[in-house]
């Protein structure tokens, strides 16, 4: 039994390192992407290649709107790709398959083409052409789809990079002949090639490794959140003093009709600011990469230091504590049905965040809390891990949706999982759960909460009071908390 691709195939870990991959989970995503700049930024011959056939594809598309305007099935061709769902990386947070890139995105792409990449190969400002600008520019497209884009268009070297490693150390009985529609574009036949790969096979699909240099967490380097937040700042890297003054001018002007008087602009008039300047002076946009291109080390060492956090508690820490879990079977065949269950597999996490190093997951190294349900609902994922249940994350039936769902024949449970300094918190212990108990027919409900300070502590036991349920074995409260937590080694 595993839940890593090390032990599914039965790998030192050692060889997954030394080949510079990341050690994936075959049982949920992990919450990491593919950020294009480390691609760009990087020495490696083979790194720029790909950037350059990232160029290729955008140009290509740019080329073909200049053509003017495409049918649905035209588009959904060239800019419509499924999740790759066998690097098992991304946001779901129920098994692997995510949602793709849909008509929306071909048609923003589409239509911001000709003006976002009229200049590639041509920059006059930046070093490089970037295909962040894209999310820049448009509202709704993240770093997952940024990611998903990229990886579709250099599918054929996650393959052959998987392939390599399958033949120095995966038996053929371990691995299989595998045809991988779309794999490269062929441009003088504008079509998607199908190539066939030997490639690690699981569970009735295949596996691709991903390089860890290329990865990131949270945001990519190059991101519209930066950039709308930094706009006020960007004029002092201008050479052109005319257009430095007018960008600050123009940003001020914009800020001072937004803001009340006697009182600090806040940060949504900041950004509504940001944004009015960004639509007079679009130039700003290379300006900021720019800027981003000239602290590209930063990108290196963030991203260096985000995948190893990632790692340590989703694979190395994480694999630590699940195998004494492994070993014991009757964990997996616990009596009373799905409640029964549910509760082992909560006090399970709830240990692994407060006496086996867990709680690191939420905090950067100054011990500042990143405070995240989804960091949460992925450990409680795994810690699922050969299940008998049907468990199920983020289920809908009729009246909202509720994280987790697991089910055993008539039997059902239901799991919330939400952080103490939730807003609405007090609302859904009083009515939420219970109304998706009658909409779901499911037995029980468990509440877990999780806090970072003993004030959100306070908070939570002061509401659970009111509500008179502070003594339910239903509500589980689980200690995130750094400043009663051992430092180092001691962990």
């Amino acid at each position: 039994m595993g839940t890593f691709f090390s032990e599914i195939f039965g790998i030192e870990r050692d060889h997954i390192d030394s080949y510079g991959a990341f050690d994936i989970s075959l049982v949920n995503d992990l919450p990491l992407f593919i950020d294009p700049f480390l691609i760009f930024h990087s020495d490696k011959p083979e790194y720029q290649e790909l950037h350059e056939r990232i160029i290729e594809y955008l140009v290509f598309l740019r080329d073909m709107a200049d053509q003017g305007e495409k049918s649905d099935a035209l588009l959904k061709y060239w800019y419509c790709f499924p999740e790759v769902k066998q690097n098992w990386l991304g946001f779901s947070l129920s098994g692997n398959v995510g949602a793709g890139l849909g008509i929306d995105f071909a048609r923003t792409l589409h239509t911001n083409l000709n003006h976002i990449f009229s200049d590639f190969g041509e920059e006059q400002i930046t070093e490089g052409s970037h295909i962040e600008k894209i999310c820049l520019i448009s509202e709704g497209v993240g770093r997952d789809s940024i990611s998903d884009f990229v990886t579709n268009l250099i599918k054929d070297f996650f393959l052959n990079y998987t392939q390599l490693f399958c033949k120095a150390h995966l038996p053929d009985i371990k691995t299989r002949l595998v045809s991988v529609n779309r794999s490269r574009f062929n441009y003088k036949t504008q079509a998607w090639e199908t190539q066939v790969f030997r490639l690690p096979w699981h569970n009735n699909d295949y596996v691709i490794l991903t390089p860890k240099d290329m990865l990131t967490r949270d945001e990519s380097w190059i991101n519209r959140g930066d950039f709308i937040s930094n706009i006020e700042t960007l004029p002092s890297s201008i050479e052109d003093h005319q257009l430095r003054a007018a960008v600050s001018n123009y940003f001020s002007l914009e800020l001072k009709s937004r803001k009340k008087k006697y009182k600090e602009p806040s940060s949504r008039e900041r950004s509504e600011a940001s944004l009015a300047t960004l639509r007079k002076f679009p130039e700003l946009v290379d300006y900021y990469i720019r800027q981003k291109e000239r602290t590209g080390n930063e990108a290196v060492a963030a991203s260096d230091d985000k995948v190893w956090k990632t790692e340590l508690l989703f694979s190395q820490k994480l694999r630590e504590i699940l195998q004494p879990l492994l070993m014991e079977t009757d964990f997996y065949t616990a009596a009373g049905g799905t409640y029964a269950e549910a509760h082992a597999r909560i006090a399970y996490l709830k240990n692994v965040i407060e006496n086996k190093g867990g709680w690191r997951i939420f905090y950067d190294k100054a011990r500042v809390a990143f405070e995240r349900e989804s960091d949460v609902q992925i450990l409680f994922r795994l810690v699922w891990f050969g299940t008998p249940s049907d468990f199920g994350a983020e289920a809908n039936d009729g009246r909202g949706p509720v994280d987790f769902k697991i089910s055993k024949g008539r039997h059902k449970t239901l799991v919330e999982m939400k952080l103490a300094k939730n807003t609405k918190l007090e609302a859904n212990l009083a009515k939420q759960v219970e109304l998706y108990q009658i909409a779901s027919d499911a037995e029980k409900a468990i509440k877990v909460i999780i806090f970072f300070t003993v004030d959100q502590l306070m908070r939570v036991r002061s509401i659970l009071k009111r509500l008179k349920i502070e003594h339910s074995k239903d509500i589980v409260l689980i200690d995130a908390c750094s400043t009663n937590k051992p430092s180092g080694s001691k962990a």
